[in-house]
């Protein structure tokens, strides 16, 4: 009995006075063998069966079985998926552990969020071993958010700043070129990006951030790091933030195949 037919079952033995039954869960039932021996258990001590089966082969030999030795059985998903069948007007997939599936894709797309946040803007290098992917550029050329846009598609995405005057972390020259993915933008645009961002924070757009030549520094910085490293880079310039992470998701599910 999976999870979902005990929490009903102990539901429902609350409505008695003891309330005191026994359950014992049965996960992963794929074969006819298991049932025969779960039904003939539950003969021996008159228990009820409650079951999630959705395999239509095997919920049919259930049935059967109980029926035969006298066992009653109670079937959990059953009458919801077929309410939810008949008003929907569509087919059930009748797949198991659907839900399971689910529950581990949600949890996995957590995770990928809290390690976009905590290793945002190189803070800790340590945890860079552990990121799927590693984005480098100068600032301002959406490496935080296309991290959280890939935390979403459940990767786990760091990224570190490169500045002339701070040596990247030892850390990042240790990773496979694969796992680290450059980000770069023309110098015009970039100057534009942070004028606007100054203005934002209210100073003047004089600042040494915006200044051309200090950008044109960086951005040659920035490629030598990128050319030690060896690792792929890509072009932001008028790319939306949907678009550079789709192509950083190319990028890496090509790195996973050809496991370079």
């Amino acid at each position: 009995m999976g999870e979902t037919a005990e929490f009903v079952g102990r539901a429902a033995a609350s409505q008695f006075d003891s309330g005191q039954v026994e359950f014992r869960r049965v996960p992963y039932v794929s074969d006819k063998e298991l049932l025969e021996e779960i039904v003939e258990e539950a003969k021996e001590f008159n228990a009820v069966i409650a079951y999630t089966i959705v395999i239509p082969e095997l919920k049919e030999y259930l049935i059967e079985l109980t029926e035969k030795h006298g066992v009653v059985a109670v079937d959990i998903l059953g009458p919801m998926i077929e309410a939810i069948a008949k008003v929907s007007n569509s087919q059930p997939r009748l797949e198991p552990g659907l839900l399971r599936r689910l529950d581990e894709a949600y949890f996995r797309k957590v995770e990928a969020i809290e390690f976009a946040v905590k290793y945002d803007d190189g803070k800790d290098p340590r945890g860079l071993i552990y990121a799927d992917v590693v984005l480098i550029g100068v600032s301002r050329t959406s490496k935080t958010p296309v991290c959280m846009y890939l935390a979403h598609k459940r990767i786990k995405a760091a990224n570190v700043p490169l500045v002339p005057e701070v040596a990247p972390p030892e850390e990042l020259f240790k990773l496979p070129p694969r796992k680290i993915i450059g980000l770069t933008i023309s110098p015009q645009l970039l100057n534009e990006i942070r004028q606007e961002r100054l203005k934002t924070l209210g100073l003047t757009s004089r600042a040494d951030y915006a200044n051309m030549e200090r950008i044109l520094q960086e951005l040659e910085y920035a490629e030598k790091i990128m050319k030690r490293i060896g690792c792929p880079i890509i072009d932001v310039t008028n790319r939306a933030v949907e678009e550079t992470a789709s192509k950083v998701l190319e990028i890496y599910f090509k790195g996973e195949r050809d496991g370079k």
